[in-house]
């Protein structure tokens, strides 16, 4: 979003309407907002009332710029809304989304859909937020079903990568003995499938990327690997292809994750070494691209020059970040048989995380890593 979409120009008429703020969720000098405002997922938008400082409007995961539009016209009409009938209905699930109260908006969204005339021009945005709500509130049957309901109205558009990413993910989390989740994860593939063949479809890259991962869990359901490589390997190169359209460092940067995930599946770390060099060499205060070299290298079994990558990355980061660093760094050890150096990395990584300011402390990833060091020899 930041390399690709708040850069477009049509988005200077917006001058004047908003008050913009980035945050940086790492730092600690923005915990207190994130006591406040909580984030679940990244990147996650928001739309604060200025007059009650409470959220009007969320948007979660990327967007592009016919769809930020879209959003940015829905949050000035959220804010202080006193509408009547289907405005005020959209308005309150809003409002509850932007609470996370999940399980509130995904009624209050229902409701919306129930209430609104064919045709209805936010019933994409609409759909799409209804579906995290859902998903965000374990209701995945709900999901899944919406989201086949949802992707007959919303195939060939923009949001069909969503619906059809986040319908599959519902499924496939569905139990084994649910007698309906053979033929759900089968729909909702086929309609991944689809998005995936409609290339001409104008849609965020980000989007048609979470898709390949979607579909990657559903051949690893399956069981089936050759179908999880061959999806690996179309993603790789859909990613590769991005990439090489990037006219900055910034904008070639934002695949590299995603890329060094492909690379992975296919077991080809070696393949993410240039583009994580040239990452590191072109954004020097990034913590990232180091970050990323460890892992690629410790999968290539260079501790050593994972170690030594994970070294330039601590020194740059910060936050939560740092305790994810320190994780992957406990693994390098681990993995090179240095079991003590292991142990002791990891009891850092628990520290720094125990001593993260509320907003920003995790009891999950605090329980998570006390966990794997109760396992350990």
């Amino acid at each position: 979003m930041k390399a690709f979409v708040f850069t477009d120009r049509a988005l200077t008429r917006r001058t004047g309407q908003f008050v913009w703020l980035a945050i940086d969720t790492e730092k600690a000098v923005n915990a207190p907002f994130l006591t406040k405002f909580p984030v679940q997922v990244w990147p996650s938008f928001y739309v604060l009332d200025p007059t009650t400082e409470t959220v009007a409007l969320r948007w979660v995961g990327g967007a592009t710029v016919p769809q930020l539009q879209k959003i940015l016209d829905d949050g000035q009409a959220a804010v202080g809304s006193r509408g009547r009938g289907l405005d005020e209905t959209l308005a309150r699930a809003d409002k509850l989304y932007g609470q996370q109260k999940n399980g509130e908006a995904a009624e209050a969204y229902r409701e919306a859909l129930t209430q609104a005339p064919p045709e209805w021009p936010g019933y994409a945005r609409t759909v799409e937020s209804l579906l995290f709500a859902l998903q965000a509130s374990h209701q995945r049957e709900p999901c899944a079903k919406t989201a086949r309901e949802a992707f007959a109205k919303l195939a060939r558009t923009s949001s069909a990568a969503n619906v059809a990413a986040s319908g599959l993910d519902c499924a496939l989390e569905l139990p084994a003995e649910n007698r309906e989740r053979k033929d759900l994860v089968a729909a909702l593939e086929a309609d991944a499938l689809d998005v995936l063949a409609e290339k001409d479809v104008p849609m965020a890259a980000d989007d048609r990327s979470s898709v390949y991962i979607s579909l990657l869990d559903a051949r690893e359901d399956a069981k089936d690997a050759v179908g999880k490589k061959r999806e690996a390997s179309e993603w790789a190169s859909f990613l590769e292809t991005e990439a090489a359209k990037a006219k900055t460092s910034e904008e070639r940067a934002v695949f590299d994750s995603h890329r060094l995930s492909a690379y992975l599946v296919l077991e080809q770390p070696e393949r993410a070494i240039p583009m994580l060099e040239a990452s590191e060499r072109d954004l020097p205060d990034d913590y990232n691209p180091p970050a990323r070299l460890a892992a690629a290298y410790k999968a290539m079994k260079r501790y050593d020059d994972a170690l030594a990558a994970s070294d330039r990355a601590l020194a740059k980061a910060y936050g939560p970040r740092r305790v994810l660093i320190l994780q992957t760094r406990a693994d390098i050890y681990a993995a090179k048989g240095v079991a003590a150096a292991a142990r002791r990395t990891l009891k850092d990584a628990l520290r720094a995380a125990e001593a993260l300011p509320p907003g920003q402390r995790s009891e999950g990833s605090i329980a998570a890593i006390q966990k794997k060091l109760d396992a350990m020899p």
